[in-house]
Parts: C-alpha cells; sequence; structure tokens
C-alpha cells in the first residue's frame, strides 16, 4: 500500500476513533457511516434494534450489488468511552495518550470496510456482490448481530473484529450461558433475635463453597463475579443475589455446569426457611466453522494471497460470529490486531490496520 493509500486508511482509522459511541448510543458512528456511504451513492438500510433495546441506533445493512452470498461485518460500539481521546501516531502504532481506550476495537474494522468500498468505488474497479453489515450492542450482549435478519442467500460471515493479529482467525468459540440467582432468607434483628433468621448470604456462600469454580476441564469454565447481599449491619439479611456464567466448547458441557450449580443452591436451602429463584440464559452458544467450508477457504486463500500464513484459533470469547453462525450462517472472526481492548494502553500496528483492508479486499476482489 503507497503513502497515499495508506495516509487515507490512517485518516479514516483517526476520524473514527474519536467518535464517542458506546454500547446502545452508536447513533454519532451510524452518522458518519451514513454520510460517508452517500458520498459514495450507497446507502445503508436500518432495522429496529435500537429502538426496541432502548438503543438511539440499530443495526445497518449495505447491499453491495445484489447482496452476494456472504456478509462483511463490524461493530459500532466501544466498551468504554472515547471521550477526549487523544491519539497518538509513531513510526509503528497508534495509541490514545494512556487516559481513555483508543477505540481501535471495533473503528479499526469499520476503518477497513469504509476504505475498501471507497476504493472500489472512485477508482471503478469492479467487486464481488456481498453485503455489509454494521452492528450495536456488540460488547454489550451481542443483541445487535442477535436481531439483526440478513437475507437468505447470505451463507458466509467474515467478522473484522479479533484483537489477534491478522494472519489468526477464529473458527471454533466456547459458548456462554449466564445465571442469576436470588436467596431468599429470613430477616430478623441480629443482636436481639439472631436465632430467628436466615441468613441468605450464609445459605449462599454455602451454596458456593461446594461448586468447583474457575477452569473445569480443557473445554469448561465457570465463575461467580458478583455476590451482592444484605441492608444494614444489624439485620440478618434476608436476600442475597448472584451472577455468573459457564463457558465451554460443548452446549451438553454448558448445561451440565449449570444444573450443578442449581442444584448446589436448591441443596444449601433444604429444611432452613429460605428459597432460591434460579434463571439462566444463553449470551452466546459455541461454534465450529468446518475447514472443508466455503467461508474456511476463502478467509485462508484471502490471507495466503496478502502474504500471511493462515492460522485457525480457538477462542474463549465471544462475538458478533456467534450470534451469525447460530442463524446457520459459517462465519469466522478475523484478526484484525486491536491488541490491549477496553484497556487504557490499547493499540494497533500500523501494518495491522494496512493488512485488515487488504485482507478484506481479497475477500470482495473478483
Amino acid at each position: 500500500m503507497d503513502q497515499v493509500k495508506q495516509n487515507r486508511l490512517l485518516e479514516l482509522f483517526l476520524d473514527l476513533v474519536k467518535i464517542d459511541a458506546l454500547s446502545k448510543y452508536e447513533s454519532p458512528v451510524k452518522m458518519y457511516i451514513n454520510s460517508f456511504l452517500s458520498n459514495l451513492n450507497l446507502s445503508a438500510i436500518e432495522d429496529s434494534a435500537g429502538e426496541i433495546s432502548d438503543g438511539n441506533s440499530g443495526n445497518l445493512q449495505v447491499p453491495i450489488g445484489n447482496g452476494g452470498d456472504f456478509v462483511i461485518l463490524a461493530h459500532m460500539d466501544t466498551a468504554r468511552s472515547t471521550k477526549n481521546l487523544k491519539p497518538i501516531v509513531t513510526s509503528d502504532r497508534i495509541t490514545s495518550d494512556g487516559t481513555t481506550i483508543l477505540g481501535a476495537d471495533n473503528r479499526a474494522g469499520i476503518a477497513a470496510i469504509l476504505y475498501n468500498l471507497e476504493k472500489a468505488i472512485t477508482r471503478k474497479i469492479p467487486v464481488k456482490d456481498f453485503t455489509v453489515a454494521f452492528t450495536i450492542r456488540e460488547e454489550l450482549d451481542v443483541y445487535g448481530s442477535r436481531f439483526l435478519t440478513l437475507p437468505s442467500q447470505i451463507k458466509s460471515g467474515f467478522v473484522f473484529d479479533s484483537s489477534l493479529r491478522p494472519g489468526q482467525f477464529i473458527y471454533k468459540t466456547f459458548g456462554a450461558k449466564g445465571f442469576t440467582i436470588k436467596v431468599r432468607g429470613k430477616a430478623s434483628h441480629a443482636g436481639i433475635h439472631p436465632e430467628n433468621g436466615a441468613s441468605a448470604i450464609q445459605i449462599a456462600s454455602a451454596a458456593v463453597s461446594n461448586i468447583q469454580l474457575g477452569r473445569i476441564d480443557k473445554d469448561t469454565t465457570a465463575n461467580i463475579g458478583k455476590f451482592n447481599g444484605g441492608t444494614a449491619i444489624n439485620v440478618i439479611p434476608e436476600l442475597a443475589e448472584l451472577e455468573g456464567e459457564v463457558r465451554s466448547l460443548h452446549i451438553s458441557g454448558i448445561d451440565a455446569k449449570i444444573k450443578e450449580i442449581e442444584s448446589a443452591f436448591i441443596n444449601a436451602v433444604n429444611d432452613l426457611d429460605a428459597s432460591i429463584e434460579f434463571e439462566s440464559h444463553w449470551d452466546f452458544k459455541p461454534y465450529e466453522v468446518p475447514q472443508e467450508s466455503e467461508t474456511y477457504q476463502r478467509i485462508q486463500k484471502a490471507l495466503t494471497h496478502v502474504g500471511l500464513a493462515p492460522e485457525p484459533i480457538v477462542s474463549a470469547g465471544g462475538s458478533d460470529a456467534n450470534s451469525l453462525n447460530e442463524k446457520g450462517i459459517a462465519t469466522v472472526n478475523i484478526g484484525i490486531g486491536a491488541q490491549n481492548p477496553h484497556a487504557n494502553d490499547e493499540f494497533i500496528l500500523i501494518e495491522d490496520l494496512i493488512n485488515s483492508a487488504k485482507i478484506l479486499w481479497n475477500l470482495i476482489k473478483k
């Protein structure tokens, strides 16, 4: 990529990272994208995902040609604010000044998409028919991609969102199921009549002590990340509330661990003046894209053409790719090099930003 083209890609990226748009508040990024597309005589279709989920933007879809049989996707939100971001460009990388995140996750993916659309249209270079999607709420709960309805002819997906470096791509992931637990005991004065109460915190603690957490086996993890309860130090706590998750490569492994956790709490309230409420929900389901699939073959070919060695990766994290795979669209999440995401020392190598744009170009060029 010559210096002029590199500068244009950097310009787009720097424009995008300066836009503050957290999950549910993606409208400023949406407006930037719509304005950009308008200058190319393109327009996006916005769905009602934002309205339904109390946000200020829906997902965007942009059909190129007849929409083709594959989708290129990036998300519009950041996990933390980029307000007052001061990007610093050095000889090899882009960082913030250390007081905010950079927002390369996922503005680098958006920049790569917009750069290649502009390249194809302004230079009149024929490209394949395909669909572009920009999603909301990826960082919060991947609701945008779960709500996203793509044309029935879309069979493959390429998400430009992984913090892995270009060349690596996620073809297989864990799934995650969250759970919430309410333990209801009985309140009483802790000094005058403690024997009349049933401590929800003590009951919940007994249950947790009987549950294996952390690394369960090579394919499964479990965690209780929130534990709240009580109202005052002189009151036997009537309520304790817990939240956690189970992750595994296998749905059966997740369901078995969830059942084990629920049973531990049921056993903890046996013969006590107490009860529990247990709820679980899928955050995202596991997926595996077969090596013989069109998606897998396409990304390998694109990476090879860029001069990168394809490296398929198994990940414990979730992304919009999980949602698309659940819809039956074989989708991989492609490394774009947004390193240390969500942290103030987040950075992206300029080389990785350029290679991400090149990978995308090799997917869409004829």
